[in-house]
């Protein structure tokens, strides 16, 4: 069998072994969580007759392990089961959720991952002089700082101070794309500057790597421009670890976003999920759990094929 299919199909079963496993995961760590669930639904007041029928309904009175497959089979079939705290359907309640979450990452993204890799290009460039110096400097005090501080920060400066934008990213189904972009202006803004320092220097040591090659010298010696040289030769031969990084950081974006939509109040599934977790709505998060589990292992899947299809050794073997 020719490499490429067969390391296509080791990482799918890898990626599948994976996901299975943080299922059982999430299943487990949210039946060892303290307090008993029939109690917190029922109150305090509950007769013990009443907490044994609600376990009865919620299946609690089932062993764990076929409370398991019966969820993962349900899960599997799309039905991510009933809110305990206002019985509604949790798919129908994470859609809108998941495309408003989506939504912020997809223009944070737009953003940081261009932006990045100029900026490590640029860095690249002039190596060793203030520009370099200047931009690592930046990226690095970014990174440095929690999100929530620079979440609150940045509020301050364009919100209180400035008036530009919103200070609460509030998006709904009646707003403009113009509107919507507007409203998520502030927590894109600090998305970005959150992923960008790490994708900016792992392109900048990608083709720093690179341009110790021979070919290098070689296109050096032709009188090649040094922007030119970079971009054209050093670029498409470092693109595996960058698409490795930049694959990384937009799972983090769409997976890490808990903490920038609870600061900014934004309707998304990490602010949804959240409020469901200080209701102790176990299958809220769990089905949260499994969709953040699924987005962050099939983006890291993704880099690996994109890594193995862009190496020429695999693509043209001897």
């Amino acid at each position: 069998m020719h490499p490429i299919p067969k390391l296509v199909i080791q990482r799918l079963a890898l990626g599948l072994l994976l996901l299975f496993a943080a299922s059982v995961m999430i299943f487990v760590g949210t039946m060892i969580l303290p307090g008993d669930v029939a109690q917190a639904v029922l109150g305090q007041n509950a007769t013990p007759e009443a907490l044994a029928n609600m376990r009865a309904s919620l299946g609690l009175d089932q062993p764990a392990v076929t409370r398991y497959f019966t969820w993962l089979s349900s899960a599997l079939q799309g039905d991510l089961g009933t809110a305990l705290s206002n019985g509604r359907d949790i798919a129908s309640s994470i859609a809108g959720r998941l495309q408003n979450t989506l939504f912020l990452a997809a223009v944070a993204a737009c953003i940081s991952v261009p932006l990045a890799i100029f900026l490590g290009l640029l860095a690249v460039r002039y190596r060793d002089r203030w520009p370099d110096k200047l931009i690592s400097a930046i990226t690095l005090t970014s990174i440095s700082l929690p999100e929530f501080l620079l979440g609150y920060v940045i509020m301050y400066l364009f919100s209180v101070q400035w008036g530009l934008f919103p200070s609460v990213s509030n998006i709904n189904d009646g707003m403009s794309f113009l509107q919507k972009l507007n409203a998520v202006a502030l927590p894109a803004m600090v998305l970005t500057l959150v992923v960008l320092a790490h994708m900016m220097r792992m392109t900048r040591a990608a083709i720093l790597n690179v341009m110790q090659s021979a070919y290098i010298e070689t296109a050096e010696l032709k009188g090649l421009r040094r922007f030119t040289l970079i971009a054209r030769h050093a670029m498409p031969n470092a693109i595996a670890p960058i698409v490795n990084v930049v694959m990384i950081n937009l799972a983090y974006l769409v997976v890490g976003v808990v903490v920038i939509e609870v600061v900014f109040v934004y309707p998304g599934m990490g602010q949804y999920l959240v409020d469901h977790v200080a209701k102790r709505d176990v299958p809220v998060v769990q089905a949260c759990g499994l969709i953040f589990a699924t987005i962050y292992i099939g983006l890291n899947l993704l880099a690996d094929l994109i890594s193995i299809l862009s190496n020429p050794r695999l693509r043209h073997p001897k």
